[in-house]
């Protein structure tokens, strides 16, 4: 096998044991979106219909989905400073294998293991009584690796700069909030100010709520061949990005 492909295979098995290893964190991660299906879109279910996309609880699940898959992927960047506390990354970096490679391997753990999130919560919405329409689970499944691999690589980026925990956290959480909030993850982009519609094309999550909107209801505001486009240039960046600044970590 050739040495990077399996580098990239070592890496991205051990970001899965890492994560299945630590229950709390696997819990933790789908606390939030679980209340969000449970409490938010079940409470205003019957107060709202969105024309075209069914039921309110039908229209958040793509948005819970993404949710779920962004800030999975982007806390597995905290990965990167915890090698870093315990010396495990001095010795990834020294491993014969390229830096890109370490790179691609940790975005294709993190991405993994948010994709599995990301089902678990399908499966909860669909209990709760959302209805969706996947026309195509593969499409799905590559739609959402193509989410997880952005975020993860930027997570990764902002991790490579950083030394503190506590201080990467921080930055996520005032990250990850308004990202979320501008994705129409919640309420219809044509119904927020223009203002906010003009904010919310900057935001790459927009475009994997939408693309997700659309696999799992049919129907989105964005049309699916733009959103694939742009996700896909967003994720070419921050994979560039990510490799450019692990490549300046100093070992």
């Amino acid at each position: 096998m050739n040495r990077e492909i399996l580098g990239i295979y070592i890496l991205w098995r051990r970001e899965i044991i890492r994560f299945f290893r630590s229950k709390s964190r696997v819990v933790g991660s789908l606390g939030m979106p679980f209340f969000f299906l449970a409490i938010l879109g079940t409470g205003l279910n019957n107060a709202f219909a969105i024309p075209g996309q069914g039921n309110y609880l039908q229209f958040i699940t793509p948005g819970i989905i993404g949710m779920v898959l962004m800030f999975g992927s982007m806390f597995s960047g905290i990965t990167v400073l915890m090698d870093r506390q315990f010396g495990f990354l001095k010795e990834t970096l020294v491993a014969p294998i390229s830096r890109t490679s370490i790179v691609i391997g940790k975005a294709l753990g993190g991405a993994t293991t948010a994709i599995v999130q990301g089902a678990i919560i399908l499966g909860v919405a669909m209990l709760l009584g959302a209805q969706v329409q996947p026309a195509n689970i593969a499409l799905l499944a590559a739609f959402m690796v193509l989410i997880s691999v952005a975020f993860v690589s930027l997570g990764t980026a902002i991790a490579s700069v950083m030394e503190d925990m506590h201080g990467f956290q921080l930055i996520m959480n005032f990250l990850i909030m308004p990202l979320f909030f501008l994705s129409g993850a919640l309420f219809p982009l044509s119904s927020a100010p223009e203002f906010l519609q003009a904010a919310s094309m900057l935001d790459p999550l927009t475009y994997g709520v939408d693309g997700l909107r659309f696999l799992l209801l049919g129907s989105s505001e964005i049309p699916f061949a733009v959103s694939l486009a742009v996700l896909t240039g967003f994720c070419a960046a921050f994979i560039a990005l990510a490799a450019f600044l692990f490549s300046r970590i100093e070992e």
